[in-house]
């Protein structure tokens, strides 16, 4: 027997959302989180903005807090912040952990498999869309490749249109990510996003198209690229990042012991980052594509 789909602070589906979103040239940011702190600093701040969220676990996470303990703790804070929001899973990288999160009421999955061959991929792709839909699910793909900043590869390749327009006719798949530039990690200068690559990419396919490592990129490029498609914007990087050295700062120039003392400066820092970011995707539907 299948779970009833709890996570949901929202009546309508994550991939009825973003369809919408889609057609107003607006996008949700998507944030993943790490332990209770931070989950409480993006909450904090989806709340004094009054935006939807979406909330990101990764197999990392997932493993660390427990998939039990981190749905029941993102459910019960979306509710206990009264904010509009869904679970996804980032980057599983197994149809049985797609499965697990479905199981225990995730809203949305992505499984990577994009350092596949293309036809490999659209396999595995298909397998996850049939056992999403069950669920009620959402399924995200990433096509091309979205570097690792930091790890050594010979892999390169940006999303080529006509392959992703085949790539989401024959596996169903609600969203894409897509490679145009943005890279996991930090840069060490401004990326230089391939943003007509990305309204090509839009031209021929309806899907809802998702940018994927969003951190460190200017807020003028992130509603450069709302403009030309992209629905769901990606936030890590930064939020661990803000966190840590916040944190490292507060224990270097204060002899404290009581976590519940140290934290919370943290905590307020990914609040100000995430409202920042919330805040500076908003766009006005009648602003033209800067060409």
């Amino acid at each position: 027997m299948q779970k009833k789909n709890l996570a949901m602070q929202s009546n309508i589906p994550l991939q009825e959302k973003l369809k919408e979103l889609q057609q107003q040239k607006k996008a949700l940011l998507a944030t993943n989180f790490y332990n209770f702190e931070t989950l409480k600093g993006v909450l904090q701040a989806a709340r004094s903005v009054k935006k939807p969220i979406i909330l990101q676990l990764t197999k990392s996470s997932i493993e660390y807090l427990g998939l039990p303990v981190a749905m029941k703790l993102a459910e019960t804070m979306l509710k206990y912040y009264e904010v509009e929001g869904w679970i996804h899973l980032d980057h599983g990288d197994t149809y049985e952990l797609v499965a697990d999160c479905l199981d225990a009421g995730v809203n949305s999955v992505m499984i990577d498999a994009s350092e596949k061959k293309f036809e490999e991929n659209i396999k595995i792709k298909r397998k996850v869309v049939k056992l999403a839909e069950k669920y009620g699910a959402n399924v995200e793909a990433e096509l091309g490749y979205v570097a690792k900043l930091g790890q050594k590869t010979d892999k390169v390749g940006f999303t080529d249109p006509t392959e992703a327009k085949l790539f989401v006719e024959e596996t169903g798949v609600n969203a894409l990510a897509v490679a145009i530039g943005s890279a996991h990690g930090f840069y060490k200068e401004e990326p230089k996003l391939d943003l007509e690559r990305l309204s090509e990419i839009r031209e021929v396919t309806d899907a809802v198209l998702v940018l994927h490592g969003a951190s460190g990129i200017p807020h003028d490029v992130l509603r450069d690229a709302i403009k030309r498609g992209i629905c769901k914007i990606n936030l890590a990087t930064e939020i661990k990042n803000i966190f840590m050295k916040t944190l490292k700062n507060k224990l270097t120039n204060e002899d404290e012991i009581d976590l519940r003392k140290v934290f919370p400066s943290a905590t307020d820092a990914v609040t100000e980052l995430v409202s920042d970011k919330l805040q500076a995707i908003q766009i006005e539907s009648n602003v033209q594509i800067n060409k």
